[in-house]
This record gives C-alpha cells, structure tokens and sequence, in this order.
C-alpha cells in the first residue's frame, strides 16, 4: 500500500515539475512550424495589417511588439497555444494561437495597453518575403 502512494505520489511531483518547467518557458513550441517572411493579418472586419515576421515568437505580444515583457506559457500544444504576458508600465495580455500550417495561423490576443483595453483576433497567412 505505501509502496504504491509513494509510486503515485512520485509520479505526481513529476507531471508537477514538468508541467511547471514547460510554463516557464518563453514561448510555444508550435511556432517553430511558423514560417518566416511577410504576413498578413485580417481582421474578422476585414481590416488587414502587414508585418515582417523574422521571429514568431513576436506574434504573442503583437499589441507590446518590441518592449520587454515576461511571458508565461498556460497550454503549449503541437499546433499552437497560449500564453499571458506582462509588459512592466505598458501593459499586459493574453494571446491563443493556432498553427494551422506553417503559412496559416489563427490569433486571439487581449489585455490592457498604455491604460485602455484591446482585444484583436486575426487569421494570418504568409503572403511572402520581408521587403
């Protein structure tokens, strides 16, 4: 009986642990898939903005792009995820992205900058290289 508490409870610190090292990390795996070039983010409106991705990883804090932000990862899935973030006296956010292939992504990001709310949710596709 103890030897199977002690087994279960060991098994137990382990997932523990991993899962609290995966959600340390910087970013999700998923992205890996991504490639790089020019994107085009569309908007549900139909609005669409253009963007050089040389790094994926830039996606998750779109509305903070460029600051200095820590990030916390929540899911880290083989086709996408989602993270929190916190941008110290800019603001902070929730984005969730989803690989479909490497050339086309869903994202849903929210949260607060420089005071007032934001909330954006885009397909983006690759539409070439950086000029």
């Amino acid at each position: 009986m103890l030897r199977s508490l002690f087994a279960g409870g060991a098994l137990i610190a382990a997932l523990v642990t991993g899962y609290a090292v995966a959600a340390q990390g910087n970013g999700l795996t998923a992205l890996a898939r991504i490639e790089r070039g020019e994107w085009t983010l569309r908007a549900p409106d139909g609005t669409a903005r253009a963007i050089c991705v040389t790094d994926p990883q830039m996606l998750l804090t779109l509305q903070h792009r460029g600051a200095s932000c820590s990030r916390f990862v929540v899911e880290n899935g083989a086709n996408g995820g989602r993270i929190t973030y916190d941008c110290p006296g800019i603001g902070k956010g929730d984005t969730r992205i989803t690989v479909e292939t490497p050339r086309l992504i869903r994202l849903e990001t929210q949260g607060i900058s420089r005071g007032l709310p934001f909330t954006y949710e885009y397909e983006g596709r690759r539409t070439g290289t950086c000029g």
